[in-house]
Parts: structure tokens; C-alpha cells; sequence
């Protein structure tokens, strides 16, 4: 009987370490290098610096993004030729601020509201295998922590 309630214990915590390796390990998170700091998105809620969410609702928007079919109009252009293209730069150092996408608001950060028209704080072209437009969003946005252009360029 003692051996059963040691097996029922052990096995939930074996669950546990192997869906924590096969997260942290993971190399898939889109990843951008700005300097010497990368901003990637992560998938463990708790670790983010910076939790985005997204609207449809252009009112509830604290800073929109506009998707735009011209790379040199775009402020941030992501065009990679698929798995495999990830530099190296944006491998995990202490710089490495961490993004996270929420379903709701947390706590006053960032809203975005991704279209394909105008106005926009920050305008992007993707063409990715890798990274979603969702995606390069929060990352830019995440990059200048959650601020619009001008708000950034203020501080």
C-alpha cells in the first residue's frame, strides 16, 4: 500500500517536470534583437515583464498597429524563410525581456488594436512562416514597453 501512495505521488509531479522542461526549452518563441537585448514571447504567463492583449475595439486600443504590405513603410518588418532563421542574437541572456499575450488587460498594460488601416503608433509587414502578425505586434509593442512612439521617445 505504501508503495502505491509513493507511485501516486510521484508520477503527477514527473507530469509536472517534463511540461516544464518542453516550455523553458523550447526555442520556438518568436524572438526580435534590439541591441544587445532580445524581446521574446513566452508562454509562461508569470515570468512576462510585459503582458499585451488584443481588441477588436478600436476605442479600447491604447496603442494601435497597422499591417501594411509595404516593408519600407513599416516600422518593424519580419521576413524569414521558416524554421531554422532565428538568429542568434536572441538566444536567452539576462537582457532578455520576456512578453506574454493575455486574453484580457492585465493590470494597465498594453491594448492593441491590429488593422490594416490608419491611424497607427507603429505600422508592420510580415511575412513570416515563423511569427504571426499577433505576434510581431506584441513584440514591438513589448520591445518599447507597451508606450506609443512618442511616449517612448519622451522618457
Amino acid at each position: 500500500m505504501l508503495r502505491f501512495k509513493i507511485l501516486a505521488s510521484v508520477v503527477p509531479l514527473l507530469a509536472a517536470a517534463v511540461f516544464a522542461r518542453s516550455e523553458i526549452g523550447s526555442v520556438s518563441h518568436p524572438c526580435i534583437a534590439l541591441g544587445e537585448t532580445s524581446v521574446e514571447l513566452t508562454s509562461l504567463f508569470w515570468t512576462a515583464g510585459v503582458h499585451v492583449a488584443f481588441t477588436e475595439d478600436p476605442a479600447r486600443a491604447t496603442v494601435r498597429v497597422q499591417i501594411t504590405d509595404d516593408a519600407d513603410a513599416a516600422d518593424f518588418a519580419v521576413v524569414d524563410d521558416g524554421l531554422g532563421s532565428e538568429p542568434e542574437s536572441c538566444q536567452a541572456n539576462p537582457a532578455t525581456r520576456l512578453i506574454a499575450i493575455a486574453a484580457q488587460p492585465v493590470d494597465g498594460g498594453p491594448v492593441i488594436y491590429l488593422s490594416t488601416d490608419g491611424p497607427a503608433d507603429y505600422r508592420i509587414y510580415v511575412r513570416s512562416r515563423t511569427f504571426s502578425q499577433r505576434e510581431a505586434a506584441a513584440l514591438i509593442v513589448g520591445a518599447h514597453g507597451g508606450l506609443r512612439p512618442l511616449q517612448a521617445a519622451s522618457l
